[in-house]
């Protein structure tokens, strides 16, 4: 890792964040993405199977449908809770626990499938989360991941909001370059057999741009952050700046707002 970045200060505001508002509301909405994950990994009943960064367990819920044995890690309490509390409305038999993408808590080869869905592609060290992806998968494993994509929404939401808060910390390279299949090759190709990549879509459907807007400052943690310390002017513009963008990717004529969300999904086999 290069420069100068105070990592443990990143990831206790990451933290923060995260455990701002309700994520749950937003993972509910990007919930078949970890499906699809899962359908393209195509773990087998009795798997070991590991999900880093959890969340609120969209991807290790998905695998334990699957009559797997998973584990779901993420280093914020609170989301960990809903997780637990979601698998146990399920009936579905999952370990949650806390732990960090970059210092994972488990020996080398302990899983024969780790995940993570729009999670690790947040942790501050890239390098080292795909160290840690790698070293706990066994030889012949399979990674999954799902990543959203630079040029996409998600990508353009990110941008919008970073113009209004602090500069991204020297060191620190974009969450976004998960998103691209050069980043991943560089991140996983010498621990990997094999690499393969696909660009997915799902789609967002909202009532209105106000709507979106609404809905990600009452609920997503980021979003919440990069609101709070602005000004009414600036709250007012940022809010201004995501409205125009959900108009711009919005292809539905019938008032309502519906555009798609596009990530990369990775499949890779363990060297």
């Amino acid at each position: 890792m290069t420069g100068t970045a105070d990592l443990p200060a990143i990831k206790r505001r990451q933290q923060q964040a995260w455990a701002s508002g309700d994520y749950g509301q937003i993972g509910a909405r990007i919930l078949i993405t970890s499906e699809l994950l899962c359908e393209a990994v195509d773990p087998r009943p009795g798997h070991k199977v590991l999900d880093v960064a959890t969340g609120t367990g969209n991807a290790a819920l998905a695998a334990a449908r699957r009559w797997c044995d998973v584990t779901g890690v993420d280093y914020v309490p609170a989301l960990l809770e809903r997780a637990r509390r979601r698998a146990e409305a399920e009936g579905l038999p999952v370990t949650f626990q806390e732990g960090d993408a970059e210092d994972l808590p488990f020996r080398d080869g302990s899983f024969d499938v780790v995940l993570s869905a729009f999670g690790v592609m947040f942790a501050p060290d890239q390098e080292q989360a795909a160290r840690e992806l790698l070293r706990v998968c066994r030889p012949g494993g399979k990674i999954g991941l799902a990543s959203w994509t630079p040029d996409g929404f998600t990508g353009e939401l990110l941008r919008a909001v970073a113009r209004y808060a602090p500069p991204r910390p020297c060191g620190v390279k974009p969450p976004l370059l998960w998103g691209t299949e050069d980043r991943l090759h560089e991140l996983l190709g010498d621990g990997a057999a094999s690499v393969r990549t696909a660009r997915r879509s799902i789609t967002f459907r909202y009532r209105s741009p106000e709507h979106f807007v609404g809905f990600f400052r009452a609920n997503d943690g980021p979003i919440i952050e990069a609101f709070e310390p602005l000004n009414a002017a600036g709250r007012e513009d940022l809010a201004g700046d995501i409205e125009d963008l959900v108009r711009r990717f919005n292809r539905a004529d019938d008032g309502t707002v519906v555009w798609p969300l596009d990530y990369l999904e990775v499949l890779a086999v363990r060297r």
